[in-house]
């Protein structure tokens, strides 16, 4: 598509190219009737067939009617429609924060991207209340206001650019979208619903975490391949301590069958709204599982002797008051003992009248006169 810039489109007059995909390029233009800075997004004119122009451009006409009509907080509000030289164009509000797109590169806190990721998630449930779904749901796709606030864009750009003839990006079937992030039912070209957006969005909840999209490949129909075939890379082998409530939430918004999804946006909100207090109650209930079978094993538990611990544990205690003054009780036996060997020595001596080294002296045989001699005659 040739360069834009320095042109005008009816009264928009473009000032500067913000980017470029393979469908479309995106410029900043100045709205020269409102006096207001304006996005413009026009779609290349190859994305179908020359032959098919006209009905595209009554489809685009159609569907950018829709989406103006979808008045919600964090959806880019579409302003206006057109064509120029065949190439149809739509007018959104300009929001200078940039992309999601451009913050990424290294893993989000699983609690910042889950806030981060709550009003888009708001936002698609009100337009599939609607009826519109999304069918492209990226990072590149989620704008940033000043505030930090997300907006989302491009609601269904790739319906517009979507025909029974033409439905895909490499000619063979694979839905109109980007693989990375397409549903393994959309990029088999299959009939969609909102489940498909949960789907989206859950790539995007994956790559916030993880730091990395969860299935690339070299060529489109490689990755949706990849999509329907491959096993989820388990989050927790690029986020080591992950907490597992975390991983649960993505393994069913990423399941492979659409009826083992989350049932509709809404329901995938509240998962994502939920999350902290969900996870501090699987702490709480590890905790009292933790000391309830540390309990168990109090009670249960047999000691050597095959007595329950808790009463071998009572035995013990009341054992040991006397196991403590054992040593004391000692002392006193045998100094009991000291002294009853130390009064039975006196008593013998004093029987024996004195030591066996100073034996007594024999009775008198003299005309001694004391009243005992004289007892004795």
């Amino acid at each position: 598509m040739t360069n834009l810039i320095g042109h005008s489109l009816g009264r928009y007059h473009i000032l500067e190219q913000l980017g470029e995909g393979g469908m479309a390029t995106v410029y900043k233009a100045y709205d020269t009737r409102l006096e207001r800075d304006v996005a413009v997004k026009i779609i290349r004119r190859g994305a179908f067939p020359p032959e098919q122009l006209e009905r595209v451009l009554k489809r685009f006409e159609r569907e950018a009617k829709a989406l103006a009509k979808l008045s919600h907080p964090n959806i880019v509000k579409v302003l206006d429609f057109g064509d120029y030289k065949g190439a149809p164009y739509l007018v959104m509000e300009y929001l200078p924060g940039g992309t999601l797109k451009q913050r990424l590169g290294k893993p989000f806190p699983w609690r910042e991207a889950a806030c981060l990721l709550l009003p888009v998630a708001s936002a698609l449930q009100f337009a599939h209340e609607q009826g519109v779904i999304h069918r492209d749901v990226k990072p590149s796709n989620i704008l940033i206001t000043k505030s930090g606030e997300p907006m989302l864009s491009d609601f269904g750009i790739a319906k517009i650019l979507e025909s029974e003839e033409t439905v895909s990006l490499t000619g063979t079937g694979v839905g109109v979208g980007t693989p990375e992030y397409m549903s393994p039912e959309q990029g088999l070209g299959k009939e969609i619903d909102a489940r498909a957006d949960v789907y989206s969005l859950g790539i995007v909840f994956y790559e916030l975490i993880t730091g990395r999209k969860p299935f690339t490949a070299d060529t489109p129909m490689a990755v949706v391949i990849k999509h329907v075939n491959d096993p989820l890379p388990r989050p927790t082998r690029f986020v080591p301590g992950l907490p597992a409530g975390v991983e649960r939430v993505l393994l069913k918004a990423l399941a492979k069958q659409p009826e083992n999804r989350y049932p509709d946006m809404q329901a995938f909100a509240k998962a994502l709204e939920t999350l902290p207090a969900a996870l501090a109650q699987d702490i709480e209930k590890t905790i009292d599982q933790a000391a309830e079978e540390e309990a168990t094993r109090d009670i249960l538990e047999p000691a050597a002797t095959g007595i329950p611990k808790a009463v071998a544990g009572q035995r013990s205690r009341a054992q040991t008051p006397l196991l403590k003054w054992l040593p004391a009780i000692g002392i006193v036996v045998f100094l009991c003992l000291a002294l009853a060997a130390g009064a039975g020595y006196l008593i013998w001596r004093s029987f024996n009248g004195g030591t066996a080294a100073n034996p007594p002296a024999p009775l008198s045989t003299s005309t001694n006169t004391s009243p005992l001699a004289v007892s004795l005659t």
